[in-house]
């Protein structure tokens, strides 16, 4: 098949959607939806955000200034509050209150915990660095706190059950996950088994 060279931008597609929050200098809530989000690491557990700083962002500021950040998770049927919190400014608006979400305070961070979101992990800020037009921001998860409905029966998440929003870049739109696949490593490990003979 024949290949293309495409423009120069960053593919960063599908990504999961997610919702940061952090509390101002004035103890205001502030929070902003992103895409760029992943798991940095397993022990300590930790995950990295990236926010462009090459625009005013009041949430950045916020979260700058108190070293913490809580991460939410919205589900598909958040998608409109989700997209609302992502292109409203919070110097302009109380965008939280505009939308009817409401917060309570993070018990091991300085940082609000948005009630409506089901899974939210409480981060305090190890590392920040300025790469091209975002800063990148990695929190140790401090404590996770989950609606106990998206769970199994071993306290661990079922992502069908969470329904997170799936932000996809390069077509400028929001999907669903879709349906499992196969279980992870087995396969690999049936192949290396194989091969190792």
């Amino acid at each position: 098949m024949s290949k293309k060279e495409l423009r120069m931008h960053a593919v960063v597609s599908p990504t999961e959607t997610v919702i940061v929050s952090a509390y101002d200098e004035e103890r205001k809530a502030e929070a902003c939806t992103l895409a760029f989000y992943m798991v940095s690491s397993h022990v300590p557990p930790c995950v990295t955000i990236a926010i462009n700083a090459s625009q005013k962002r009041k949430t950045l500021k916020a979260m700058l200034q108190s070293k913490a950040f809580v991460l939410g998770f919205p589900g598909v049927d958040q998608v409109k509050e989700a997209d609302y919190l992502g292109v409203e400014s919070g110097y302009h608006t109380d965008k939280l209150s505009n939308i009817g979400f409401t917060v309570s305070d993070a018990k091991n961070v300085h940082a609000p915990i948005i009630n409506e979101l089901r899974l939210s992990l409480e981060c305090e800020i190890v590392h920040s660095v300025t790469v091209g037009s975002h800063m990148q921001v990695t929190g140790e998860v401090k404590r996770i706190l989950a609606d106990e409905d998206i769970l199994n029966g071993k306290d661990k998440v079922v992502l069908e059950k969470l329904k997170p929003i799936i932000y996809d870049e390069e077509q400028v739109r929001y999907l669903e996950i879709g349906k499992p696949l196969a279980d992870a490593f087995q396969m690999g490990l049936a192949l290396k088994k194989e091969f190792s003979k």
